[in-house]
């Protein structure tokens, strides 16, 4: 049986010490440490700006935002994630169309992502294969 790991730590002694220095401030969530990893973030990605956040759940929900995923829109997503993938859809009320992985890498497939545009842009039943129960035969679906 193939055992897939969803979760590593990559944890060294230099992200220990990093840790242990913040906690030595009084900033635990905003700061200099907080300023200087945006600024690298910004060098790194050779962007204007870079806006730290929470945790990846605010970093999505953000990126949805900023994609201008709204009401009414569906976006393909693969299920084999974290449910926080689907749920920054959802806060935006656009529907999540879950792609299948390639059971070769684990990641979503491209052929049937291809598939589901075919499908999605077409519309009628075919679509709906791709949609949640709830809304295959909504005069609103895709």
């Amino acid at each position: 049986m193939m055992r897939v790991p969803l979760s590593h730590p990559d944890i060294t002694q230099s992200e220990i010490d990093l840790v242990n220095q913040v906690l030595s401030t009084p900033y635990l969530s905003m700061g200099p440490m907080v300023e200087r990893f945006e600024e690298a973030v910004v060098h790194y990605l050779d962007v204007g700006h870079a806006i730290a956040v929470s945790n990846g759940t605010a970093g999505l929900h953000l990126a949805v935002i900023a994609a201008g995923i709204s009401q009414g829109d569906a976006v393909i997503t693969t299920p084999f994630s974290f449910v926080t993938s689907a749920n920054c859809l959802l806060y935006e009320r656009a529907t999540p169309v879950f792609v299948d992985v390639d059971l070769a890498t684990g990641n979503i497939d491209p052929a049937l992502i291809e598939e589901a545009v075919h499908d999605l842009s077409g519309g009628g039943s075919s679509a709906g294969r791709w949609l949640p129960p709830t809304i295959r035969n909504s005069p609103f679906a895709v």
